[in-house]
């Protein structure tokens, strides 16, 4: 009997010492020099929901009067041509105007404090909307026709006075992810025009691995194509991982010497890639090793995958907000707060200013759902509005 349990225990430290070795050390070792392992890591883009989502159609995400369309871009550092995905959702107040048009058969705010904060339309004259009459008067004119529909839309971005938000969405999912549409549901609310894409490698855009400087190029082509619009005001939103693509964005549109958004809201941000990575769940096993940085953190700085706002912050002008949720398990809170620390320690005295908004733990916002917050309407109204007609 002793033989046999011997060697049953001999069998099992055996599998345990083989599965510490794969799990800690081979597959450490293949993250190391797989670049496509580090990138997909990353990205996850692989991880899709909510499921079946038609993104071409999305009035099925509760998104009425949005267009759905794509803008092509060539890529020179990879020498790709990429298609971005992009939606665009109309502000309340036209979609009230022309609800009959635009096929809504009824229009209305979830917030009862947006009224107050949000200008009302009667205030304004009617020749900014009379392109747009002109557009839906056409012969034949069709909502359901692309030309007609991409005539119409691109028409309220340049005969409005609403401002836009370009949102930039962080990783997993979708622009068509229920958190998001939320956030544009407020923001439509709101009375802005929302833009928001899809990264390559993310929904229905090129298939193309994602890396950092692809993201960035993405977002760079459709904040092109908005200003070869519109003269409109143009703030950038981040989240999460789109926090990074939303700072290195700015810094390369500094480095271009290209006018830039008028002010950038990063919610739930992290400081720089390798800090996060220490802190997300998904490494909880690993980081205590004594090889994590030379086979996970290094190789990924090596290979650009870098996303280090905390030196992007100290490369452009605008003002920045910053929203953070204390019980955020993703991005700790802490990554968010010591951003914001170095950028009060690097940016320029006579830059934009940076603010930083926390949400109490006790309001369960989490990682994804600060859009819900009751006082977050009156947060950005405010910010964006003292910022619309500076210049930094």
């Amino acid at each position: 009997m002793m033989p046999l349990c011997r060697k049953i225990g001999r069998c099992t430290c055996a599998v345990a010492v083989l599965l510490f070795l794969v799990g800690f050390v081979i597959l450490p070792i293949i993250f190391k020099y797989s670049y496509a392992l580090q990138k997909s890591i990353l990205f996850l883009t692989f991880i899709t929901y909510p499921p079946n989502l038609d993104l071409k159609r999305p009035e099925k995400s509760g998104l009425y009067a949005t267009r759905n369309f794509y803008v092509n871009h060539h890529d020179h550092e990879e020498d790709l041509e990429v298609n971005v995905a992009v939606w665009h959702v109309l502000p309340l107040d036209l979609v009230r105007r022309y609800a009959k048009e635009l096929h809504v058969d009824e229009v209305s705010g979830k917030r009862g404090s947006i009224r107050s904060i949000v200008a009302d339309e009667k205030h304004h004259t009617g020749d900014r909307y009379k392109g747009i009459e002109k557009v839906l008067r056409s012969d034949g004119f069709q909502l359901t026709d692309e030309k007609h529909q991409r005539d119409l839309f691109e028409e309220t971005l340049r005969a409005t006075t609403n401002d836009v938000v370009l949102y930039l969405h962080g990783n997993t999912a979708s622009r068509g992810a229920p958190h998001r549409v939320e956030l544009y549901q407020m923001l439509r609310a709101l009375n802005y025009h929302v833009i928001a894409i899809d990264y390559r490698g993310y929904g229905d855009s090129a298939n193309l691995s994602p890396s950092e400087l692809g993201v960035v190029y993405d977002a760079l082509a459709v904040y092109q194509y908005i200003t070869s619009i519109t003269n409109n005001p143009v703030y950038l939103w981040g989240h999460s991982l789109g926090t990074g693509v939303s700072t290195h964005l700015l810094s390369l549109l500094t480095e271009m010497s290209l006018p830039g958004p008028k002010a950038v809201v990063l919610e739930s941000p992290f400081n720089n890639i390798k800090e996060e990575i220490c802190a997300h769940p998904f490494s909880k096993l690993y980081r205590h090793l004594p090889w994590f940085d030379y086979l996970i953190s290094r190789p990924m700085y090596k290979n650009k995958l870098r996303f280090e706002s905390d030196q992007h912050i100290a490369e452009f002008r605008q003002p920045v907000l910053i929203l953070h949720a204390e019980d955020d398990l993703v991005v700790p809170f802490e990554l968010g707060y010591k951003l914001y620390r170095k950028a009060l320690d690097t940016r320029g005295k006579s830059w934009g200013p940076i603010e930083f908004h926390r949400f109490e733990k006790s309001s369960h916002y989490g990682h994804k759902y600060i859009c819900r917050a009751p006082n977050l309407p009156e947060i950005i109204v405010r910010f964006f509005h003292a910022y619309r007609d500076a210049q930094y």
